[in-house]
């Protein structure tokens, strides 16, 4: 399954050397292309099975799936140089541009009837932790199942329509943003508490992830876990009661919101 990616930066890299790292794809089946010749030099470094190029010409042909890894900006410039090679028919073509609709791909590619999907992982696909929406158009269930396979594969991945991905991209996409300011602040609190910085960032690091997989593993509705650990007159209501006074849970979901 040859895999060709058309810009290489930190999202597109990352998607590479994940699908690489995780056997999905052979190193051998990827090719990457970037007018940057150091992002280009770094993946090789990765797994010198990758084939590198400058142009995205060479990278198209002939691939099953071709990852549009570009600024949002530069989708339009970058299939004026590919539209010509595109077989949507047979190849899968891939968009991880936030924002840039259907509607518009078709029309850089001037194809109404073009096979395409939407895709929008957040920064820790480079870890196989992301949390990705993908969404299809003109797709057969096989060829959906496919890059939803693709992608779950590097953490987990959730087939939405295409009018969620605006929700979608500010609850995964900047959510993890948000989640790391969290993080971030229970941090300064450990530290006012008395910890050493190095010693509150593992605490709050391994507390969040163990919330995380508590309630994946069980299943469970976070307040039905949160009411587990909060007995009468304990530490732990009186503390989310503070934070519930500052504004917090307002606070969140405010921030959401603002990101759509």
């Amino acid at each position: 399954m040859k895999t060709a990616f058309i810009g290489c930066g930190n999202m597109g890299g990352a998607i590479a050397r994940g699908l690489i790292a995780n056997n999905i794809v052979a190193a051998t089946d990827v090719v990457c292309c970037d007018h940057n010749r150091d992002k280009l030099s770094r993946l090789k470094e990765f797994n010198g099975g990758i084939t590198t190029t400058l142009s995205s010409r060479e990278a198209a042909e002939g691939a099953d799936i071709i990852v549009l890894s570009v600024k949002p900006w530069c989708v339009e410039s970058s299939l004026a140089e590919v539209r010509d090679l595109i077989d949507t028919a047979r190849q899968d073509l891939v968009s991880i541009a936030a924002g840039v609709s259907f509607d518009t791909l078709k029309g850089y590619l001037q194809d109404a009837d073009a096979t395409l999907f939407r895709v929008i992982p957040n920064t820790a696909i480079e870890v196989g932790s992301s949390m990705t929406f993908v969404s299809a158009c003109n797709s057969t269930d096989s060829r959906t199942a496919r890059i939803v396979k693709m992608f779950d594969a590097l953490g987990s991945a959730l087939l939405i329509p295409e009018e969620k991905m605006t929700a979608g991209t500010a609850l995964a996409s900047c959510g993890i943003a948000y989640a790391m300011r969290y993080i971030r602040a229970a941090m300064e609190g450990g530290i006012e508490l008395g910890f050493r910085a190095n010693d509150a960032r593992d605490i709050v690091l391994n507390t969040v992830k163990g919330a995380a997989e508590l309630l994946l593993a069980s299943g469970e509705h976070p307040e039905d876990a949160i009411d587990k650990v909060t007995t009468p007159g304990g530490i732990t209501i009186k503390g989310l009661n503070e934070m519930e006074k500052e504004g917090f849970s307002h606070a969140v979901i405010a921030g959401l919101k603002a990101s759509k």
